[in-house]
């Protein structure tokens, strides 16, 4: 008889962030992520220790993917940070970089962690609401009859990841791209519940990333079509082509236990009744003239060879991924059983025809209305290629949030500085009564603020990985970037041009600071203004909705955190 362990009692584990190993840990992180942070970002190679496939990036969603952490705290925020990512696709690592900064921040100050939560809520909601003004300074209007700040968006997207290995000329390739490919899933005739289309990305590994081009429709991988063969298809009477999508086995490989039990008479054969089964849906299917049948699954070849002999393309092995923007772009209904077919379940399509690239051969499927479109993706390397493919995907989602919020973000630090220095505005001129409301003292309410507003311009520092010095403007709040060992001179304006979102230039006479560090007293500074020049040639910009929603997660995980009073944890 085996011998049976008694259950050990839970572990409590008391103000954790006061530990040693949670603030070590969380250090590590927070080093760890904005040492990735930005198109200066280092690469970090992550793989298991039993072996396995190496990953090597700089984006939040495979760092925090691979990263495996025993500290509770730390699970707690990369869960929410994956989570925001899952949502919005862009700025995870600054929500998780602002996350930290905010921890560590607020945890040193000599504030009891329930004031500093109501504080940092108030001055979280004064953000949001200049953010969403028409004052705001930091905010610039996207219009969609043209292109240029969509560019913008796209490159400022395209450039924040090292690990796609992109030069100019592929960055301006792939910016077009992925704007063509948008414009082609918004739908030409706008409906009350117009949905947008779906880009498919299609992988040639191994080529120049100049190959990548962009078709309507939906590619299907089939080797068994050959280029320069001509293409028979049957053609409705309206001449379109008439589409049949299964999601249902149609390989003939019997009964499945999981749905009953089936009485067979003796001497009859199963696989033989299924396979006559098939067989009618192919002559049902040859009668109602339909000239291509899709199937997710596999098809029987006896059933296959009886399509193409009547003029029928059949394409088996579709997978569960295209069965969306197929029947999205035909119009077919996904079929679900091989006992019946309704005439309502076809689609149609306007033209087939074989494309090959790579050696690589596939049936371009081509629609009356484009809402669906393949971007044949190529880069050198396959990890470069996994980079590239998720910046794209980044891109198509910021895109779509674009286009429901026509607004987007300065990028290169410069909304981060400029909401610095309206929040240390902002406090210092705030009536007796908020703070009564929020039950604090003034004194109180400027430290929050200026750990507030030390996590934010921690965030635009993370962006400089060569140790050159950081400034902010004292006008327009805005981030500049001196360039490591330049020489020593009495006028910063010798040395910057430009500042990190790219908007201001030097020649306005402008005065600037130093951001400051972990600590430091804090700045009184003036409202920042509002830029008198709204266009330039190459913004950086980011999505307006994911750092807004960055933002607010960042909070809201921090103060989860510094609300945390006992860690039980199970020992069994």
């Amino acid at each position: 008889m085996s011998r049976l362990e008694a259950k050990k009692p839970p572990l409590f584990i008391s103000e954790p962030l006061t530990r040693d190993a949670v603030s070590q840990s969380l250090s590590l992180l927070s080093g760890i992520l904005k040492s990735s942070y930005g198109p200066a970002g280092r690469l970090k190679q992550l793989h298991n220790g039993a072996g396995g496939c190496v990953c090597i990036t700089s984006q939040s969603s495979a760092l925090l993917g691979h990263l495996s952490t025993s500290q509770p705290v730390l699970r707690v925020l990369t869960a929410s940070v994956r989570n925001h990512v899952s949502r919005f696709s862009d700025c995870g690592l600054f929500t998780a970089i602002l996350c930290c900064g905010f921890v560590e921040n607020f945890r040193s100050l000599n504030v009891a962690p329930f004031t500093v939560i109501k504080i940092s809520k108030h001055l979280l909601s004064l953000c949001m609401d200049h953010l969403k003004s028409e004052a705001c300074g930091c905010r610039v209007s996207v219009d969609f009859s043209s292109v240029e700040t969509l560019v913008c968006l796209v490159r400022s997207i395209l450039t924040s990841k090292p690990a796609c290995m992109l030069n100019k000329t592929e960055v301006d390739h792939l910016t077009t791209l992925i704007l063509k490919a948008f414009i082609f899933t918004v739908p030409c005739h706008v409906e009350t519940n117009a949905v947008l289309g779906k880009c498919v990305i299609v992988p040639v590994k191994g080529r120049r990333v100049v190959d990548s081009t962009v078709l309507p429709g939906l590619l299907i991988e089939t080797p068994e079509f050959q280029l320069g063969k001509p293409l028979v298809v049957k053609r409705a009477d309206s001449n379109m082509i008439k589409t049949a999508l299964f999601s249902v086995s149609m390989s003939g490989d019997g009964f499945n236990p999981e749905e009953g039990t089936i009485a067979v008479h003796h001497g009859v054969s199963l696989e033989v009744s299924e396979l006559n089964q098939l067989l009618n849906v192919g002559k049902q299917l040859v009668k109602d003239e339909v000239g291509l049948v899709m199937c997710q699954k596999v098809m029987h070849p006896s059933l296959k060879q009886y399509l193409k002999e009547n003029g029928v393309i059949a394409v088996d092995r579709a997978g569960l991924s295209l069965m969306e923007p197929l029947g999205q772009m035909t119009g077919s209904q996904p079929i679900a059983s091989i006992h019946s077919l309704s005439p309502g379940c076809y689609g149609s399509l306007k033209d087939l025809c074989v494309q090959s690239f790579a050696s690589k051969h596939f049936l371009h499927l081509i629609p009356e209305d484009t809402v669906i479109c393949s971007l044949i993706l190529c880069n050198r390397s396959e990890t470069a290629w996994d980079e590239l493919k998720r910046v794209c995907e980044t891109a198509e989602h910021v895109l779509q949030l674009t286009m429901k919020e026509p607004l987007a973000l300065l990028g290169g630090g410069c909304t981060e500085t400029h909401l610095a220095s309206y929040i240390r505005h902002k406090s210092s001129s705030l009536p007796a009564s908020t703070f009564k409301d929020l039950d604090c003292s003034q004194t109180q309410y400027q430290l929050v603020a200026d750990g507030f507003c030390r996590s934010l311009e921690s965030v635009a520092r993370s962006l400089s990985h060569d140790d050159g010095e950081i400034l902010t403007d004292m006008v327009y709040g805005h981030c500049w970037f001196v360039p490591s060992g330049s020489p020593c001179v009495s006028k910063w304006s010798d040395l910057v041009s430009k500042c990190g979102c790219g908007m201001n230039g030097n020649t306005e006479g402008l005065s600037w600071r130093f951001l400051q560090g972990q600590s430091g007293s804090p700045v009184v500074q003036g409202c920042p203004k509002e830029p008198s020049v709204k266009v330039a040639d190459l913004l950086t910009l980011d999505c307006f909705a994911a750092k807004c929603s960055g933002l607010q997660v960042a909070l809201e995980t921090a103060n989860l955190i510094l609300d945390l009073s006992y860690i039980i944890e199970d020992q069994n």
